[in-house]
């Protein structure tokens, strides 16, 4: 199958965005994209629906705030999704969005200095138009950069995240079918092995992961949480503890998973609920079922997995729990 006209279709979309004035952005949305455009973002922007209202609630704010900005891709992916009710062709943008950061955004007060907003992006297209958009970003991993931290303790590295090890990321050309395939059943498989969440002990995890990851797996975590490499350390800093510090979970599903070439992932809204146990990031225990929203982006390298690149809403999930992070944070911050 030939994803070459919707690639091209949000690449102009892309250019269009980074080129236009700000007054202009409605108008780029309404060349590009349905005017019943549904597009599921982190909180605090959550669903929107239509072209108009996305311009003006997160797009025209955002590029307000964040002058110059570039789209400095990493991953560039399509594929056609077989998920039941999701059906067709989906596009897949992931890296960061770069500029000066020169007027208050969320509350966040500007740095006047260059800041980068982790982001992937899945765009479904029909007729010519983007149809639906699942835009995840790190707006906690923006907020250490602008020197505030709304979280206590993470397991592992903060660091501003480079793409692929391989540097090989951006499918822009027609792909080997195949190759897709390969991935998309090692991402499946792996999914399968998560579901089951037997292996809580450091060994039995170790054991479990070396099925679907190579040895040096990198996981790029989002903040609160962090990145972390090898299956040793991934095993301690992240799984391990992310078992611990959670009871009761709940695998929902996903709208979208495709892979092409070495590449795939997925993202569900939500992808699983689960309980805090309490501990981890620092963070009470509950008896609130929680949802997690996650885009997972997967490097394959021969059979099996290589890296990981991870958005979750930390910040929808803990104020399901009652505790409102953005708002706490930078009360805190500016009192």
């Amino acid at each position: 199958m030939n994803f070459q006209s919707e690639k091209k279709l949000v690449q102009k979309f892309y250019k269009a965005i980074e080129t236009s004035e700000n007054q202009e952005i409605p108008s780029v949305f309404n060349e590009y994209c349905s005017n019943k455009l549904l597009w599921r973002g982190f909180h605090p922007f959550n669903m929107i629906r239509g072209s108009e209202e996305v311009s003006k609630t997160f797009w025209q704010p955002f590029l307000k705030s964040i002058k110059k900005c570039q789209r400095r891709e990493d991953i560039f992916l399509a594929g056609f999704n077989e998920i039941q009710g999701h059906e067709g062709i989906w596009v897949v943008s992931m890296g960061h969005l770069m500029g000066l950061f020169d007027e208050n955004w969320l509350g966040i007060p500007a740095t006047h200095k260059l800041i980068m907003l982790r982001y992937c992006e899945f765009n479904k297209i029909e007729k010519e138009k983007i149809i639906e958009t699942a835009m995840f970003f790190d707006i906690p991993h923006l907020m250490v950069q602008a020197g505030i931290k709304p979280f206590t303790s993470q397991t592992a590295a903060h660091l501003v995240q480079p793409g692929p090890r391989t540097h090989d990321g951006l499918l822009f050309e027609k792909q080997d079918e195949e190759e897709g395939k390969k991935t998309k059943e090692a991402i499946e498989s792996m999914v399968s092995d998560l579901q089951d969440w037997k292996s809580f002990d450091h060994e039995s995890l170790k054991d479990e992961l070396k099925q679907s990851w190579n040895n040096d797996m990198i996981w790029w975590g989002p903040e609160g949480i962090g990145a972390t490499y090898t299956i040793d350390r991934y095993a301690s800093q992240h799984s391990g503890p992310f078992r611990a510090g959670f009871k009761d979970r709940k695998f929902v599903g996903h709208i979208c998973r495709i892979a092409e070439g070495n590449y795939g992932g997925f993202f569900g809204w939500p992808n699983l609920s689960l309980i805090p146990n309490g501990g981890f990031m620092g963070m009470p225990s509950s008896q609130i079922p929680g949802e997690m929203r996650v885009i997972d982006i997967y490097r394959r390298e021969g059979k099996k997995l290589s890296e990981n690149w991870i958005f979750i809403d930390l910040l929808h999930f803990w104020k399901m729990q009652g505790i409102d992070i953005l708002e706490k944070t930078l009360t805190k911050e500016l009192t």
